[in-house]
């Protein structure tokens, strides 16, 4: 069993419980997200955790991937990318939301369920969501949430996604998609040791 976690308290509690491995869910990441950053977070599990370590958040590419194993993640975790393939169920809307949104059109409220979350702020205003109110909504997770103005049903047409959209611009086959991400990763690879070699050899 994997286990999301967002911040040190929350690692503690499930590496003291057993669990194959820690997903930290960082800042930036899609849905129910933390809000510390990537390199804080790693280190600090790394202290006492030395199982299976994966590291979710705003990853879209190859060159991310890599980036998370330098920093002490074993596996990265992609999710907002892979909505946007040919395979995926999503509403081709919210596909096309994606593409057209930046990391400045992704909004970190609880106004839909009561506990902060990443979400397209685009499908926030259609539903008739201002997530620059004062206004908090209760937190029901036991039934459907409701987002006001008649009827945006939580996570059918109010969209998660993370900081990581501005570098999707399109919806390929997975197949596709996978093949991309391993080329953009051994080119990311191959690229540091190129240029830690260079740096090392100067030392």
């Amino acid at each position: 069993m994997f286990h999301d976690v967002i911040n040190i308290r929350h690692a503690k509690k499930a590496a003291a419980a057993g669990v194959d491995g820690l997903i930290a869910v960082c800042n930036g990441a899609g849905g129910h997200a933390g809000t510390l950053n990537p390199f804080a977070l790693l280190a600090e599990i790394r202290q006492f955790y030395q199982g299976t370590l994966i590291l979710s958040g705003s990853m879209s590419t190859g060159q991310d991937v890599a980036s998370a194993q330098m920093m002490g993640a074993d596996l990265a975790y992609m999710g907002t990318r892979f909505i946007n393939t040919q395979e995926s169920r999503a509403n081709p809307e919210y596909k096309q939301m994606i593409v057209e949104s930046s990391a400045a059109d992704i909004t970190y409220t609880p106004k839909v369920s009561g506990i902060w979350a990443n979400f397209l702020k685009p499908s926030l205003e259609k539903a008739g969501l201002d997530p620059d109110s004062g206004e908090k909504k209760k937190v029901d997770l036991g039934e459907e949430l409701q987002a006001p103005e008649g009827g945006a049903s939580a996570w059918k047409s109010i969209w998660s996604a993370g900081q990581g959209v501005g570098s999707i611009a399109d919806a390929p086959p997975v197949a596709q998609l996978v093949e991309r991400l391993q080329d953009e990763y051994r080119g990311a690879t191959d690229h540091f040791a190129q240029l830690s070699g260079a740096y090392l050899e100067k030392q």
